[in-house]
């Protein structure tokens, strides 16, 4: 555990111990050892399965254990997994202790609501729908320890404020744990109905075909995030000012979406078109993208071809979806006086429009060869200002909340640390807009 931070293996070491306590009474418990058995034989298979995907979770065999034994012997059949599936990379101890204990916690908090709600006997009733209300209780609760022990981890390893460790981690696990609490419910009322084990073995082969599926979906995903990472280095190798800047445009682009509501498939779409949107510098000659002076008429020409090159780049990438228009609208302006096509208003569609406000923060807010950083706070001023006439006010004032809400966009790697924001001496202007570019806020077209 030497590489895990020292918070972070305390706070492992804290949960360990809180495990180890609710398995000691296992002894006593008047559970059949087999049964403890198969279940944590059935589990260590499952995860030896799942874990060849990083992040993979199989929880109906953990939570028909919470459903069918006393809550001690259920929080042990976790425990073979963690000890002889392998941890995969990372640091082994403490990914063991962890993959230990967290489960160890969860099912055994599941297990006790379970039987303080009368669920042992609704498994066995005729009346099958008593059932529900015990196990849906239990699964709830399964979900709350998770929620917590996660949140708690990411807090004390300082990968997020403790004031947003926990934000979205119940939303985003109580769908997919109640569709494995629903599986792992029906082999607890197979495994005590007259045919036994063996029938609630065939639970699982339809869980697996499933989970095989939502396997794919995140496979076709990572190569999604793949292709994107390949195109944005390239960019970043190309000029240098975009190494960090396509990453801190692509999230305020997502707090902006946030904001106005969107829905998380366009909040993607959108991160997507930030991190994407300086694609067509790939086309524009390496010269000029470097260049310290002023353009000429003709080198701003080209620079502001980037845009179309960028969509015919991305143009046969059928899952960015909308993010293509924004990749080749979002230096259009409300007033009609913005590139490639000069159009205005409501013809510049919306994600261009939040792109084009999220481009213009962060160019803002970067030092470049001709230009010192503003402070956030002077780069939304300057939004404010330009808004109705360069960006679209909703899109700004939307900004303005999030930032207020979560802070400045961040990018990992950059210069200073994450989201760092170089300091403005008080001898020196926060921006100087560079000879021959008639951009009063943003800082350039490139």
């Amino acid at each position: 555990m030497e590489a895990v931070p020292a918070r972070a293996r305390g706070y492992v070491a804290g949960v360990a111990l809180l495990a180890l306590l609710c398995v000691l009474p296992l002894p006593v418990t008047r559970a059949p050892w087999w049964a403890i058995g198969l279940l944590a034989a059935l589990y260590a298979a499952c995860e030896h399965v799942v874990r060849r995907r990083p992040g993979g979770t199989f929880y109906p065999v953990l939570l028909a254990g919470a459903f069918l034994l006393p809550p001690p012997a259920a929080a042990f059949v976790p425990l073979p997994a963690a000890l002889f599936v392998p941890a995969g990379r990372g640091p082994g101890p403490a990914r063991r202790v962890w993959r230990a204990a967290r489960p160890s916690l969860a099912v055994f908090g599941a297990a006790r609501v379970h039987w303080a709600l009368g669920g042992p006997d609704a498994v066995v009733a005729p009346d099958f729908p008593h059932a529900l209300l015990p196990a849906g209780a239990a699964v709830l609760a399964f979900c709350l320890i998770l929620t917590a022990l996660d949140g708690g981890l990411l807090a004390a390893a300082g990968q997020a404020p403790a004031h947003r460790a926990w934000r979205g981690l119940l939303s985003r696990s109580l769908a997919p744990v109640a569709v494995h609490g629903l599986a792992g419910l029906m082999m607890a009322v197979l495994w005590r109905s007259p045919y036994g084990p063996v029938a609630a073995l065939l639970v699982l082969p339809p869980m697996c075909v499933s989970w095989w599926a939502f396997d794919q979906y995140h496979r076709e995903r990572a190569a999604h995030q793949a292709t994107i990472r390949a195109l944005v280095q390239a960019v970043d190798i190309k000029d240098g000012y975009t190494r960090g800047h396509s990453e801190r445009v692509g999230h305020a682009s997502v707090m902006i979406a946030r904001e106005l509501g969107m829905d998380d498939e366009r909040v993607e779409v959108l991160r997507f078109a930030g991190i994407l949107h300086d694609v067509g510098k790939l086309g524009v000659p390496t010269r000029l993208l470097r260049k310290d002076g002023p353009l000429t008429p003709e080198e701003r020409r080209i620079i502001e071809l980037h845009p179309e090159y960028g969509h015919e780049m991305v143009r046969g990438i059928s899952f960015l979806g909308e993010a293509r228009a924004a990749i080749l609208h979002h230096h259009e302006r409300l007033d009609g006086s913005g590139y490639p096509y000069g159009l205005a208003g409501g013809q510049i569609p919306e994600c261009a429009r939040i792109v084009a406000v999220a481009d213009a923060f962060d160019a803002m807010t970067s030092t470049r060869s001709y230009s010192r950083a503003r402070p956030p706070e002077a780069a939304m001023a300057e939004l404010e200002r330009c808004a109705g006439a360069q960006f679209d006010p909703r899109m700004v004032t939307a900004l303005g909340r999030a930032l207020r809400r979560w802070g400045c966009p961040r990018a990992s790697g950059a210069a200073g640390g994450p989201g760092a924001y170089p300091a403005v001496t008080a001898d020196e202007p926060a921006y100087r807009t560079p000879p021959g570019e008639p951009v009063p806020s943003t800082g350039a077209p490139r």
